[in-house]
């Protein structure tokens, strides 16, 4: 006779009835994490005369080196400590970090420093944000669309940011000041809404019969090998290309940071408008909207390529449109697979894994540019192109064709 013990739950704090718009409070949190972390893809502009170009490179990638640790390190205590006590941490983090960078002044130090903190802070933000969303949604009913609301959270939040920061610094006088403080202000209000969010009961027990698989069984799966793992890094591999590495080489002239911005909102816009056709796609095959998201990678690289060898911009906005397509499917792809093979005791951690190998993407504005001074762009993204070729290929390693 085999003996089971119950499952603890113990929640941070009691639980309340989740209505159909209780979601919204951590996804307005996630979209506030993201904008302070992408709006320094505006506000590089206005570094350009003081630092080099391999420092203001280096800046917009470095927050990534914060985030990765923290992703794995706060998901876990999220399960422990609660979805809302880890997000408010986040976002308290997120609002220092943007604090440190403004006041460093034109100091490389101080803004890498600050850099990293806000990387840290969207590591300990994302993965319970998106867990909470993913939670409150099945309270509410709607459980299949919580992934699609995650991913919108956290594309509205990298593409307004350095919307609202180009325009500022484009048109407002004191840009830094007045982009750096309207995020410490949106911080404060989803801090205020953060405390009327119905928290979820944390997992803390539960026994081997009814667990589901283990956290070493589903990362080291051959779905999440082959069809998240593989896939993962040109969410923001496609999407930082088109935001960050293509703007400098397809200089904008005198709208640089306008510009800039806006080149990030069509990219990641694209993104959001492209989500709901990875839920459709899947409905045939959970291999379709994989395959064609990798599809728009390939096309968006080659497209890339021939932009940064004419220079010309309206190619710039083409390629804006496909290169987001893919990052719209591929992540709301990942995160649905993600939380079909999770069970809900592992679904932070796995997730927290997830996003850790989407900002592996994050070194494409770099290498980019440091390849292309040995052979040309042109070259270069033809290449990377052929990479998301291989990657399409271990999609059908995990969905193989029938006879």
């Amino acid at each position: 006779m085999t003996t089971t013990h119950p499952v603890a739950i113990t929640p941070a704090t009691p639980p309340r009835t989740a209505g159909p718009d209780a979601w919204k409070r951590p996804a307005f949190g996630a979209l506030v994490v993201a904008w302070g972390a992408n709006m320094f893809a505006s506000l590089l502009q206005t570094y350009r005369g003081d630092l080099s170009q391999v420092q203001v490179t280096t800046l917009f990638g470095a927050y990534a080196l914060g985030l990765i640790p923290a992703l794995l390190v706060m998901a876990k205590a999220s399960d422990r400590l609660g979805r809302r006590a880890v997000l408010s941490a986040g976002l308290v983090l997120s609002a220092t970090g943007t604090l440190l960078i403004l006041a460093s002044g034109n100091a490389f130090g101080g803004i890498l420093a600050g850099r990293i903190l806000v990387g840290i802070s969207a590591g300990a933000a994302l993965a319970p944000a998106t867990a909470w969303i993913k939670e409150l949604s099945e309270a509410g009913g709607l459980a299949a669309s919580g992934a699609r609301r995650a991913a919108t959270a956290l594309t509205g939040g990298f593409a307004l940011g350095p919307l609202a920061s180009g325009i500022i610094v484009q048109w407002l006088p004191a840009p830094r000041p007045t982009a750096y403080l309207l995020h410490v202000a949106l911080v404060l209000v989803a801090l205020f809404l953060m405390g009327s969010a119905p928290e979820t009961p944390v997992r803390t027990n539960v026994p081997d019969d009814v667990a589901g698989p283990g956290l070493y069984e589903v990362l080291t799966g051959r779905l999440f090998l082959t069809a998240v793992a593989s896939t993962a890094p040109w969410v923001f591999g496609a999407a930082t290309t088109s935001l960050a590495a293509l703007p400098v080489l397809v200089p904008l002239g005198a709208y640089g940071a306008v510009g800039s911005g806006a080149i990030a909102a069509l990219t990641l816009g694209t993104g959001i408008l492209a989500q709901p056709l990875a839920q459709r796609l899947a409905l045939s095959s959970p291999a379709r909207p994989f395959r064609a998201g990798l599809a728009a990678v390939i096309v968006g690289m080659l497209v890339a390529a021939l932009t940064a060898a004419t220079g010309w911009v309206p190619l710039l906005g083409i390629t804006a449109v496909i290169l987001g397509s893919a990052y719209g499917l591929l992540l709301v792809s990942g995160l649905k697979m993600v939380q079909a093979l999770a069970p809900a005791q592992h679904a932070a951690m796995t997730t927290a894994v997830f996003y850790a190998l989407t900002y592996v993407g994050f070194a494409a504005p770099v290498v980019i540019p440091v390849l292309s001074a040995a052979w040309s762009p042109t070259i270069v993204l033809v290449g990377v192109s052929a990479l998301g070729l291989i990657s399409l290929a271990t999609t059908f390693m995990a969905w193989p064709r029938r006879r």
